[in-house]
């Protein structure tokens, strides 16, 4: 696309960056200068219907805070059922929703029916990204490497020897996961697992260091390391205060490190994402990474690793979060010219 900036001059301009250019002035010299915020009035779906509605309303609290300390008139909305109700007209949608009706893409379909443009991955990568099953293929056909996995059905038998990791494929926040190391818990997880979902997903646990890489339009940010109580990193050690130590950036040899920021982005554009995420990994003891699954919606509570990767970059919270609502967008790449009608 170009544009023209006085009688003579014109501008390529990157279509990812046209609505940026938008909300301009033109000043005497005939060039644009980008004033701070495209959106003004900015909707926040927080809570919803899962599994994950206490963690959602905390995110949720959080990021409003920040888009009003970055100057943005901010709508909050308790997300209770599965339908978009906006009490007032916004200009974008910040989604602080996670897992069901938040980030398998129902929520998002739905914003781009209303042509509201909305913060992070679209509905078919939002889908792809929450099923495990889904991210597992891709994560495959990529040659992204990810942990041995199997699905199992009620009634199948696992191949994998342990100790293996037994998850929901479409769960979050660590519910419904355990570790089993020995064949006399291999029920309970079992149980546990089938009590979100119909399958199961069964996956070789890697033995090493928990690490992530958070992700911010096409920029990974520092690797971050959590070290949790017994090495695992369950849902009080990640949102309980005191729960796992985070060190950021990770103690990391610099070719390490560079390899997980490089497969973090290989793995975001594997997915189709864009606006945000966070890439979970272990790395082994002899230095092999392997991609886990990769959060479309990340947490920004008070213990959340993406906003703290952020201000390791020098990022505070409410740049960060401003950042991310100027990336509001429609699956189509438009920023939406209905917005707010």
């Amino acid at each position: 696309m170009r544009i023209a900036v006085g009688p003579t001059i014109m501008l390529e301009v990157n279509e990812s960056c046209r609505y940026q250019l938008k909300r301009t002035s033109r000043e005497g010299s005939g060039c644009f200068v980008r004033q701070k915020n495209y959106f003004q009035k900015v909707g926040v779906l927080k809570g919803g219907v899962s599994s994950e509605r206490e963690i959602s309303l905390r995110s949720g609290a959080a990021v409003a805070r920040g888009l009003r300390e970055a100057g943005y008139d901010v709508v909050e909305t308790d997300v209770r059922r599965r339908a978009l109700e906006l009490p007032e007209p916004v200009d974008a949608v910040f989604i602080a929703l996670h897992g069901e009706f938040g980030e398998d893409g129902q929520v998002q379909r739905l914003l781009e029916e209303r042509r509201l443009p909305y913060t992070g991955a679209g509905p078919a990568a939002s889908r792809a990204a929450l099923d495990k099953r889904l991210s597992k293929h891709i994560f495959v056909d990529a040659g992204i490497p990810t942990p041995a996995y199997e699905v199992l059905r009620p009634g199948q038998a696992r191949t994998l020897p342990l100790p293996v990791v037994v998850k929901p494929p479409c769960g979050g926040s660590t519910i419904g996961i355990c570790r089993v190391r020995e064949e006399s818990q291999w029920a309970a997880a079992l149980a546990e697992a089938f009590r979100h979902d119909t399958e199961v997903l069964v996956e070789a646990f890697i033995p090493g260091r928990e690490l992530t890489v958070g992700l911010l339009g096409d920029r990974a940010l520092p690797a971050l390391e959590i070290i949790a109580p017994d090495g695992w990193y369950d849902f009080a050690a990640k949102y309980g205060k005191g729960g796992s130590r985070h060190v950021c950036p990770a103690p990391l040899e610099p070719g390490t490190a560079a390899r997980c920021r490089d497969l973090a982005l290989a793995t975001f554009r594997a997915l189709g994402c864009r606006g945000m995420g966070r890439v979970d990994f272990r790395l082994t003891d002899g230095g092999a990474l392997f991609v886990l699954e990769l959060n479309t919606i990340p947490g920004f509570t008070e213990t959340s690793l993406l906003p703290e990767a952020a201000q390791a970059a020098g990022i505070g919270f409410a740049d960060l979060c401003g950042q991310i609502v100027e990336m509001a967008r429609l699956d189509s790449g438009d920023a939406g010219r209905e917005a707010g009608q």
